[in-house]
C-alpha cells in the first residue's frame, strides 16, 4: 500500500504531457490533479491515500518503467553536467595544451572562441577574478554538447 502512494507521489513530479503519456485511468489521472492543487498537509496525505487505493486496481508496470526512464534520464544528464565541469576544469588547468583533447571530442569547435575562453580563464584564475570566463567555458561547452549528442565524454 505505502509503496503505490509512494509510485504516485512520483508521479506528482511528472508534468501534465509525461502523465497523458502513461494513459492513466481517468479517476486516478483526476486524483492527481487534485492532489496537485491540495496546500493542505492532511488533505494531501488523505489525497495520496486515495491515490494508492486507485493504484491497487491499476497495472502499474507502465507508470514504474516511466518513473524509472525520468530517474535514468536525470542521472544521465547529471554525469554529462559533471563531465564537462570536470572537461572545463582541465582545460583551464592546462591552457591551451589541453585544446587538443576537445578538439576530438567537438571537431567543428570554433577554436579561435574557445582560446579567447581559455587566455580571459587563465587571466582571472591568476588575478584572483571571479570566474565569470569559466562559466562562458562551460556554456559554450555544453552548448557543443547538446548539438552533438550522440558524443561521449
Amino acid at each position: 500500500m505505502l509503496a503505490l502512494q509512494e509510485l504516485g507521489n512520483k508521479l506528482l513530479d511528472f508534468s501534465k504531457v509525461e502523465l497523458d503519456k502513461l494513459q492513466l485511468d481517468a479517476t486516478l489521472r483526476e486524483a492527481l490533479d487534485t492532489a496537485r492543487r491540495i496546500k493542505s498537509r492532511e488533505g494531501l496525505r488523505r489525497q495520496m491515500q486515495f491515490i494508492g487505493k486507485l493504484m491497487r486496481q491499476t497495472d502499474t508496470s507502465a507508470i514504474e518503467q516511466a518513473i524509472e526512464e525520468k530517474e535514468q534520464g536525470k542521472k544521465e544528464l547529471t554525469r554529462r553536467f559533471h563531465a564537462l565541469e570536470n572537461l572545463r576544469d582541465l582545460l583551464v588547468e592546462k591552457g591551451t595544451a589541453g585544446m587538443e583533447l576537445v578538439i576530438e571530442q567537438f571537431p567543428d569547435i570554433d577554436r579561435q572562441h574557445l582560446r579567447n575562453l581559455l587566455m580571459q580563464a587563465d587571466k582571472e584564475r591568476k588575478n584572483n577574478k571571479p570566474p565569470a570566463a569559466s562559466r562562458k567555458l562551460f556554456k559554450y561547452l555544453r552548448e557543443l554538447d547538446e548539438q552533438q549528442p550522440g558524443t561521449d565524454i
